[in-house]
């Protein structure tokens, strides 16, 4: 079993930053891709960005050009640094293996205000 903890979340105007970090608790992190997913009210969760253990990265088109996925496997930890933010980045976000596991953590809220 994996334990995933989200932090870095808050509340913050439109056009700010935040910067999420994930801490996972599994030895065989640095082998696998891990991604940020969001959780939207009343929408489906959302891929936005993931790296694999070569740090090659991809991003949702909504995101790309803002947010910048990175990790550090020494400290089992993997970050997003979330720019230029918009209303619609508002939602619970969620680090996770991609493919996801079965395995989630508790999140974390991001509220953009405009």
């Amino acid at each position: 079993q994996v334990q995933l903890v989200e932090s870095g979340g808050g509340l913050v105007q439109a056009g700010g930053s935040l910067r999420l970090s994930c801490a996972a608790s599994r030895s065989t992190f640095s082998i696998n891709a891990m991604g940020w997913y969001r959780v939207a009210p009343g929408k489906q969760r959302q891929l936005v960005a993931s790296i694999n253990s070569r740090g090659s990265t991809n991003y949702a088109d909504s995101v790309n050009g803002r947010f910048t996925i990175s990790r550090d496997n020494a400290k089992n930890t993997v970050y997003l640094q979330m720019n230029s933010l918009k209303p619609e980045d508002t939602a619970v976000y969620y680090c996770n293996e991609v493919p996801f596991g079965p395995y989630w953590g508790q999140g974390t809220q991001v509220t953009v205000s405009s």
